[in-house]
């Protein structure tokens, strides 16, 4: 259990969608923060800044920052359609960037390292719910290498005496997902522009959306509990693909038309997720689909203006 004051915080991938809130409730935190990301951290002097590519040792190097207590690791290749289509790139960000930062962390002393994983190492289990004990068979190179990650991690967890936390994320949205191609933004866009989507198969897939502020909400507990192994971070509320839908023609008031296509390589008919083992350790999402939906319409609608 954690109960010092402010930490020195590395947050791999802090640029990104989920990186830029993560940030923003370490600094309100009073933590010292440090990013490490392709791209620049938009907009605040108090995070110390390190461009460059993790796959590069000088990169890491520089990163970890003697000090540095926590490491979360949120850079990597994201997308699973891209992972089929470049496995070897998606292993190279993946897992080797992974284990490069994990050796700096035990060189330089780091207690903690939490690391942004997925549902999907497990793989396609049907509408079998999903919790930390489900044996690891992904099926798509995004999932092999988030595995292979939870795997090193456990391994450095256990060897050299620092917190590995994997958290198993499910489908995550809220503000800021502009520039992301995921289901939520391209509903956002559809809405907005009164063109339609695609939704892969009948739509009676199900899914945990999870909002992005229960995510940090969960990154926080999970590291202030001192917690070591995997934990799933999800809504706790599985929805089919036409609910999400249906969800979005409600909060913008949009009629969205949808075509039906054939379902893509590593398509998961469900994804349902007992997320008891996070609520002991006191997380508590707070939003449903709806309330969480209507987060991320404004930055759409206000675009169009």
């Amino acid at each position: 259990m954690r109960t010092a004051g402010p930490a020195r915080v590395l947050v791999t991938g802090g640029s990104g969608f989920i990186g830029r809130r993560v940030v923003r409730a370490l600094l309100d935190a009073g933590a010292e923060v440090t990013v490490a990301d392709q791209r620049p951290f938009p907009g605040d002097a108090a995070v110390h800044a390190v461009l460059g590519d993790l796959c590069h040792p000088d990169v890491v190097a520089e990163a970890v920052r003697p000090g540095t207590e926590l490491i979360i690791h949120l850079a990597a290749v994201t997308r699973v359609l891209l992972s089929v289509e470049d496995p070897v790139t998606t292993h190279r960000v993946n897992v080797d960037a992974t284990a490069a930062l994990l050796e700096q962390a035990r060189q330089r002393g780091v207690s903690s390292f939490l690391f942004a994983s997925t549902n999907a190492v497990t793989g396609d289990v049907g509408r079998a719910t999903i919790d930390e004990r489900v044996p690891l068979r992904p099926l798509t190179p995004y999932g092999a290498t988030k595995a292979a990650a939870e795997m090193l991690i456990g391994a450095y967890a256990a060897c050299y005496g620092m917190t590995g936390c994997s958290l198993r994320f499910s489908n995550v949205y809220g503000p800021g997902m502009q520039e992301k191609d995921s289901f939520v933004p391209r509903l956002m866009r559809a809405a907005r522009d009164g063109t339609g989507v695609q939704v892969y198969g009948d739509g009676t897939q199900v899914r945990d959306l999870v909002h992005v502020d229960d995510i940090v909400a969960g990154l926080l507990t999970a590291w202030r509990a001192g917690f070591s192994g995997p934990l799933i971070l999800g809504a706790g509320e599985s929805v089919t693909v036409n609910d999400i839908v249906d969800a979005a023609r409600g909060v913008t008031g949009r009629d969205i038309p949808v075509e039906h296509v054939p379902p893509k390589p590593g398509e998961m008919p469900a994804v349902i997720v007992d997320i008891s083992a996070a609520r002991a350790l006191g997380y508590v999402p707070t939003h449903d689909l709806k309330s969480g939906l209507s987060t991320v319409w404004p930055e759409f609608s206000e675009a169009a203006k």
